[in-house]
């Protein structure tokens, strides 16, 4: 187990850059970042059109204790997300109706966590979005010390409190904090970019055509062959 603390005080992005970034949706983000900082699509929201952006408080868990969950509520400001990673793998409900209800009155926008969270309906509810690992009624303990606001690894991804946490649909993508205007550019001219091919594919135009992807065909020895000549 790391050192049992928690850390206070840590830098947050600007709030003004989060928003802009709300804009975008976690497929383009991730693109926009090179294809990183995807988290496992094992994370799933637990209603369709959650959404969320906001700076991450991460959280490090024994598997079954909740405990620095609580510890961490403290901590938190208005706009973060609650990151909850655990030492081992653990299915449990490690948060449910009344920590979000906590969490939700310190400001808290939303969770992710690598482990299992329950309430679901009453979350649901609340439109309190929450992407988890999986759903399970079984509680947890608070009984040993983890640590709040350190380098945490949640869904294959390594995140450091305060990296901006984006989610939705598709799954959830971590921004770093230092690279977030960045991002935003990058993040626009992609969408710009796909506006244009959209009108051109609404219009009839073949993505074969638009992306160049005949001379890719034909280099890989893909032939057009007529039916009648096939089957001969």
């Amino acid at each position: 187990m790391k050192r049992p603390v928690v850390v206070t005080e840590v830098p947050r992005p600007e709030p003004a850059l989060v928003e802009q970034l709300a804009a975008y949706g976690v497929a383009t983000v991730h693109e926009a970042l090179g294809k990183e900082g995807l988290l496992l699509p094992y994370l799933r929201p637990i209603y369709p059109d959650a959404h969320v952006a906001g700076a991450a408080v991460t959280v490090l868990c024994p598997p079954g204790d909740n405990l620095m969950v609580h510890a961490a509520i403290e901590v938190c400001r208005p706009g973060d997300v609650l990151v909850i990673a655990t030492e081992a793998p653990s299915m449990d409900g490690m948060f449910g109706e009344l920590l979000a209800t906590s969490a939700r009155a310190h400001g808290v926008l939303g969770l992710v966590v690598d482990a299992g969270v329950r309430d679901v309906a009453a979350l649901s509810a609340m439109r309190f979005p929450v992407w988890s690992r999986t759903i399970s009624a079984r509680g947890t303990v608070k009984e040993t010390a983890g640590a709040v606001n350190i380098p945490v690894v949640c869904g294959g991804t390594l995140i450091r409190p305060g990296d901006v946490i984006l989610g939705d649909a598709d799954g959830v993508v971590r921004v770093p904090r230092q690279g977030l205007a960045q991002t935003i550019a990058q993040a626009a001219a992609r969408t710009a970019k796909e506006n244009a091919t959209r009108e051109r594919l609404a219009a009839g135009e073949l993505g074969l055509d638009i992306y160049g992807l005949r001379a890719k065909l034909q280099a890989l020895g893909v032939e057009y062959v007529r039916y009648a000549d096939w089957e001969g």
